[in-house]
């Protein structure tokens, strides 16, 4: 009788164990970290990988390459009127400072100016080439302020600036023609109005001043 209670006691001791033996061993599986290799993945739990392509977009066009057709269209236009497009779509590209801040400050001179307040728009375009001196049209923008203020030299400093930074600058070389005209320098007057031609052919009033000075210098026994 003792050796079956004993019995009874002893299976119940090992029924309890195992449970507890299992649980064990599950704790360990999931706190366990070394574990070598990984839980199988259900396939429907899997996700794809992203494909792989051989080729990636295009960044978007250089302003350099839109500005660079836009000068090649200008120099094969003979109608006026379609030059004139042209040159008006270049212009719209030299505006663009590429700062908020600088097309602010070449707004309110551009407004100073019409107002005929050219200190004021001089105060706003010396702030421009100073935050943005490779900017041409800044450099321009106060070329011309100069001029108007009747500061021939330092239109001419702003000019020079502005052609070393965009060479094609058409408004720059007839800025620079008319101050070598009124100072009294035709020759060189004459050669700018060329320059202006050659990168704008249809261009009118550098085609009326290559006319005028060629046939002035004719006359001249000088």
């Amino acid at each position: 009788m003792q050796t079956f209670l004993r019995y009874l006691i002893l299976s119940a001791a090992i029924a309890a164990a195992i449970p507890a033996a299992h649980a064990q061993e599950r704790a360990q599986e999931f706190e366990d970290p070394g574990l070598e290799e990984p839980l199988p993945v259900p396939e429907e739990n899997l996700v794809a990988p992203p494909p792989v392509y051989d080729d990636v977009p295009l960044a978007a066009e250089p302003e350099s390459t839109r500005l660079d057709e836009l000068f090649r269209d200008l120099k094969k236009a003979r109608d006026r009127r379609h030059a004139s497009t042209v040159a008006n779509s270049i212009w719209s590209e030299w505006f663009r400072s590429g700062s908020a801040t600088v097309d602010l400050m070449m707004t309110w001179s551009n407004e100073a100016f019409e107002e005929k307040k050219f200190n004021v728009a001089l105060d706003f375009l010396d702030q421009v080439v100073v935050r943005a001196p490779d900017f041409a049209e800044g450099w321009n923008r106060r070329a011309t302020v100069h001029y108007s203020m009747d500061n021939f030299a330092k239109s001419m400093t702003d000019i020079q600036k502005t052609l070393e930074l965009e060479p094609r600058h058409f408004g720059a070389l007839a800025g620079m023609a008319t101050i070598l005209e009124r100072t009294g320098r035709k020759e060189a007057a004459l050669k700018a109005w060329e320059r202006a031609l050659a990168i704008y052919p249809a261009m009118q009033s550098a085609q009326e001043a290559v006319i005028r000075l060629s046939d002035e210098l004719a006359a001249d026994p000088a």
